[in-house]
């Protein structure tokens, strides 16, 4: 009989030495809850996940991070609020704008702590049916060129899970026309608008590609057996994977 591994043995792909060397940071708030999940995210992947803690006064020498899904500080303000002028934030803020564009990826909360930090444009409030939801959720790839969505194809839809209160995206009209136009939408909701987010825009990054937040949480769809089913016909358990495969190729040069 064939013995399956540990669940903390599992691998998702084949190991990749020159990808090992890939140091992503995952930070943790107070009431931050996906941090060991992206964490092992970045594992699966094949890279080495480096912890950060919100009052560091520097990143290390991470390549990429990870602001993971959450409740931090309770929600207490807004979502995100306070979270924006922690130590650490003003670090990745100072990296993500600088000549080096540090990959930034915002998940949930951490879309949110984005969007106060405005390191991405645009907000986030509650869901326009005032209630806290959590499904599977088919996404449509707008946007295959960004650090984060390199290993997706234009067009291409995956599930991934969703589980949110504050998670309908807003911005005023001309914001939501400049991000159509300069190609900065990177996911949108299929079939369903789980939240009210407007024009059915599930994740969006910066101009230069680097930074990117969404709603939904790749990090718990990258092990065959334990993420979603395909819906409609979209996707697979895996199909968080890629995010994390994505940035480190970007990271070792292999970019497409």
């Amino acid at each position: 009989m064939t013995s399956l591994p540990l669940i903390g043995e599992a691998v998702a792909v084949a190991a990749e030495p020159r990808l090992a060397g890939a140091r992503i940071g995952v930070v943790t708030f107070p009431g931050t809850l996906d941090d060991r999940d992206a964490a092992r995210a970045v594992r699966l992947a094949g890279g080495t996940a480096v912890s950060l803690w919100h009052a560091d006064d520097h990143l290390g020498d991470v390549d990429a991070v990870i602001i993971p899904g959450g409740f931090s500080y309770g929600d207490y303000l807004r979502a995100g609020a306070i979270s924006r002028f922690a130590p650490l934030m003003s670090k990745i803020i100072d990296a993500a704008n600088s000549d080096a564009k540090l990959p930034v990826l915002g998940i949930c909360n951490g879309f949110q702590i984005l969007t106060e930090s405005h390191l991405l444009p645009g907000s986030m409030i509650k869901n326009d049916h005032l209630k806290f939801i959590c499904r599977d959720q088919v996404l449509r790839v707008e946007n295959a060129n960004t650090a984060w969505t390199l290993d997706y194809q234009q067009g291409q839809e995956i599930t991934v899970p969703l589980k949110n209160q504050d998670g309908q995206y807003i911005a005023d009209e001309k914001t939501l026309d400049a991000l159509e136009a300069e190609g900065r939408v990177v996911f949108r909701y299929v079939g369903f608008n789980p939240n009210g987010s407007r024009r059915d825009i599930a994740g969006i990054s910066n101009a230069a590609g680097n930074v990117v937040g969404l709603m939904p949480h790749p990090e718990h769809a990258v092990e065959a057996g334990f993420g979603p089913e395909a819906l409609d016909g979209a996707g697979s358990d895996t199909d968080g994977l890629g995010f994390f495969t994505s940035v480190l190729t970007k990271i070792v040069g292999g970019d497409k």
